[in-house]
């Protein structure tokens, strides 16, 4: 308890929610987008975030249609994409 953000309870339990949520979207888009690249299917947090979460790029719309541009140059360009393909491409959960 010493090592929460607040001394609410509520509060608390909102960041722990958030914390929980990031770990399992971490963790699900290593099972299901990356589980055939061996540099990041078992990668580190710091690592994911470096290589594919901070990317410099730009959400444009045109003709009211929403596309990612990412430079060319940038490395990890096809971990990204691939990754970005997979997880689009699961099915929706059922209602």
């Amino acid at each position: 308890m010493h090592n929460l953000p607040s001394q609410s309870w509520t509060v608390n339990r909102g960041w722990m929610l958030a914390t929980n949520l990031a770990g399992d979207i971490e963790a699900l888009t290593r099972l299901l987008g990356l589980q055939d690249r061996d540099d990041l299917a078992d990668a580190e947090p710091d690592t994911l975030r470096y290589r594919l979460w901070h990317r410099p790029a730009r959400l444009v719309r045109h003709a009211r249609r929403r596309t990612l541009k990412i430079p060319d140059t940038r490395p990890w360009l096809t971990a990204f994409t691939t990754c970005r393909q997979r997880l689009t491409a699961l099915p929706a959960a059922p209602t």
